[in-house]
């Protein structure tokens, strides 16, 4: 089906508009914290069948609901422990999905026929009020075609999907700019399944006093257990190779073909995107940043790292599954 995709004002109007379209079982990209979402009635199986086919994404991959508030989550969750109690007071709303036992509200097809589901309350003023306005849930995975770098503009999500959506919110530029960290909780177990702004650190901290351990999962899998666990994602249609900063004199020099360089430093060399030198920064303008490298014309984009410290690990995540 066609569309003539509408592009909504982040203002009353445009949410009212955006809530009437979901409520019609229309897809509507929006702004978060994080990236721009695709968004459907989290209950309605035939409107969120149409986000795996306008991504192009592989069936049973789970996708994660988007809600109002904390007190929402007891629609959507069968069992909330203690943890996630501390985890949800200390973090949400922000950038954190918290994958929990579900209730029978969902759409199957939200959480791949699993009997978790993964949840969030996003702190984007925009989404708040879409959520807050729309009586349900709102599953919403990045607003781009499978595999392919997020979006963190209206203007992005109209590259990737235009005349294929109902509607996108212009909400301006993501804050954090790389998806939500992601958590699964089981009994006393918490892993961390995608890494992101709110690190394996900071979880941990507010955890303090209960019983439970932080982990990270130690490998992928073919069957993906939360958003963003595939081995290649996020990757532009462009070659991209990740190189360390003493490496990438050399690798420049011995290159065959035309180079695009995103680095944290000035290059001599012609396209160069300087990027910011801390991680926060280098985070919110990644995926703009290799949306303007791919469109540059080159025929390999080549990319350093911010320096490896507190809070890398998520951006690392991002570049190194771009490059695979």
């Amino acid at each position: 089906m066609s569309y003539t995709t509408e592009r909504l004002n982040a203002d009353a109007e445009g949410i009212r508009r955006a809530v009437e379209l979901l409520n019609q079982g229309e897809l509507v990209a929006f702004p978060t914290e994080t990236v721009y979402g695709i968004g459907a009635d989290a209950a309605n199986s035939d409107a969120v069948k149409k986000i795996f086919e306008v991504k192009g994404r592989p069936a049973g991959h789970p996708l994660i609901v988007h809600v109002a508030d904390t007190s929402a989550v007891y629609r959507w969750a069968s069992e909330v422990t203690e943890a996630a109690e501390k985890l949800a007071d200390a973090f949400w709303p922000g950038p954190l999905t918290m994958i929990l036992p579900r209730t029978n509200l969902v759409a199957p097809e939200v959480v791949g026929d699993r009997d978790n589901i993964g949840l969030r309350v996003p702190s984007h003023t925009v989404a708040a009020a879409l959520c807050g306005s729309f009586d349900g849930g709102i599953a919403a995975p990045s607003a781009n075609r499978f595999g392919g770098v997020s979006p963190t503009t209206a203007q992005h999500v109209l590259d990737d999907l235009d005349g294929k959506i109902a509607a996108v919110i212009d909400g301006g530029p993501c804050e954090v700019g790389i998806e939500s960290t992601i958590v699964e909780l089981v009994d006393n177990e918490i892993t961390v399944l995608r890494p992101g702004s709110i690190t394996r650190y900071m979880l941990s901290e507010k955890l303090e006093g209960v019983d439970a351990e932080v982990d990270v999962a130690a490998a992928l899998t073919q069957v993906a257990r939360a958003p963003g666990m595939c081995e290649s994602h996020y990757s532009p249609s462009t070659p991209l190779q990740m190189v360390q900063h003493p490496e990438l004199g050399g690798v420049m020099a011995s290159a065959v073909v035309s180079l695009a360089v995103i680095a944290p430093f000035e290059v001599e060399t012609q396209p160069c995107w300087v990027m910011p030198k801390d991680v926060d920064g280098y985070a919110r303008e990644l995926y703009s940043t290799l949306r303007a490298a791919d469109k540059s014309g080159v025929e390999q984009i080549l990319i350093v790292p911010p320096e490896q410290g507190e809070g890398s690990e998520a951006v690392l995540d991002r570049i190194r599954k771009a490059a695979s």
